[in-house]
């Protein structure tokens, strides 16, 4: 931590610029992102964040799409971007001696954009495959549709949208949603790799002028509700058991995280020994703790046989059980565990460029450089308590039963 040159500055403009240096490493991993994602959508609205983040993309006045792409991938970059609940962020990794080349190209999508309507329509059918897609993956399918199974209102329904709420988006709603949220005061910067600080300031102080308001906060709603749904052409069931956890940030959070590790965190997790070794139900079995600024839960996915569905939930269900008896040896492997995946993932300058974006999201980017002290600090009881849940959210995904077979 204290070997770490991390440097945050709010300009006068409003936007939050965030910085790690790495002096000789040769790369840079660079981001903007806007504080706005599928959270902030309503059902009539819902996938217009992740079409602006696709259109971003289709061109400016100064590039044509194929000049944005190459302008990074010509010069030994990457580029890439995503949307989530709180969060669309666009980014490149390259050579740092190209730094001018990511800042001006990201920056270009973000201040310039043509939202050609022709464009637009076609992209409108990309998007439609992505749905196809999603729906057809049924790991992918359980995993979008358990949130709705776990909140009401906004964080209910899909974050790519529907058919309905993305031909209701025209270039008109387009524009004027895009004005409101991508003001300079609801912009982030973020930069990890081998430059300096002040260069980004002044840069994003020159091209980006103040404007923007506040975006409001939806309304978080819980419930929980259990689902099964059939279907034809497929052979495995597809499981997620899920449960409300705290929301990023807090102490409890990191006790989240321990627990979510003990059960589905790699092959040594409980579940994974319980259910794919010992009882050769499963191929895969997994999960992971997900954190947002003002929600939280925890999911656990099992690919299994439709007839192993109830023992499997029998399974999860008993194994949080047996955590009464869990001990400090146990609880220290798996902080180990956990601050040591850690480490990894931020030695990659992008993994570290994307932890800082989402703790700034969710309160103050510093709190990346806590993540191993606030893990060592989780209690052995409160892990216990917080495995006592008595509420969860399920759904499965099974094999229509074909009667003409049966019969035969």
């Amino acid at each position: 931590m204290d070997k770490v040159k991390f440097f945050k500055k709010i300009l006068k403009n409003g936007m939050t610029v965030l910085f790690e240096q790495r002096k000789n490493s040769g790369v840079v991993s660079v981001a903007f992102a806007v504080r706005h994602g599928g959270i902030h959508e309503d059902e009539s609205e819902k996938g217009i964040s992740h079409f602006i983040e696709h259109m971003l993309y289709k061109g400016t006045k100064n590039r044509t799409a194929k000049q944005i792409s190459e302008d990074i991938e010509k010069n030994g970059g990457i580029l890439n971007g995503f949307t989530e609940e709180e969060i669309t962020a666009f980014w490149c990794k390259m050579p740092s001696r190209h730094l001018d080349i990511a800042l001006d190209v990201l920056s270009d999508m973000i201040l310039n954009p043509v939202f050609d309507e022709n464009e637009m329509n076609k992209e409108r059918l990309v998007i439609f495959e992505e749905m196809k897609m999603r729906h057809d993956v049924p790991s992918i399918y359980v995993t979008d549709k358990i949130q709705g199974l776990l909140y009401s209102g906004n964080l209910g329904y899909d974050l790519i949208g529907t058919e309905k709420s993305m031909n209701s988006i025209n270039r008109e709603k387009m524009q004027t949603k895009f004005k409101k949220v991508y003001g300079s005061q609801n912009l982030l910067l973020c930069v990890v790799g081998d430059c300096e600080f002040k260069p980004l300031c002044e840069f994003c102080e020159k091209n980006f002028k103040r404007s923007g308001f506040k975006i409001p906060e939806s309304k978080i709603i819980l419930r929980n509700e259990q689902k099964i749904e059939r279907r034809n052409g497929i052979d495995q069931a597809n499981l997620i058991f899920a449960y409300h956890a705290p929301q990023a940030l807090t102490k409890q959070s990191y006790v989240a995280q321990v627990l979510s590790c003990l059960m589905v965190g790699g092959m040594s997790s409980r579940l994974f020994q319980e259910i794919r070794e010992k009882r050769n139900l499963a191929y895969a079995v997994k999960g992971g703790y997900n954190g947002a600024k003002r929600y939280g839960y925890n999911s656990i996915f099992v690919g299994t046989t439709a007839d192993k569905i109830e023992i499997v939930k029998r399974l999860i269900t008993e194994e949080f059980a047996k955590l009464k008896n869990l001990d400090e040896n146990e609880l220290n492997q798996v902080k180990e565990q956990l601050i040591g995946n850690s480490k990894i993932s931020r030695e990659d300058s992008q993994g570290q460029m994307l932890d800082l974006l989402y703790n700034e999201i969710w309160g103050d980017a510093k709190k990346s450089y806590e993540y191993e002290k606030n893990i060592e600090k989780v209690k052995l009881l409160n892990v216990k308590n917080l495995a006592k849940f008595n509420k969860y959210s399920f759904i499965a995904l099974i094999p229509e039963i074909n009667k003409k077979k049966e019969e035969e």
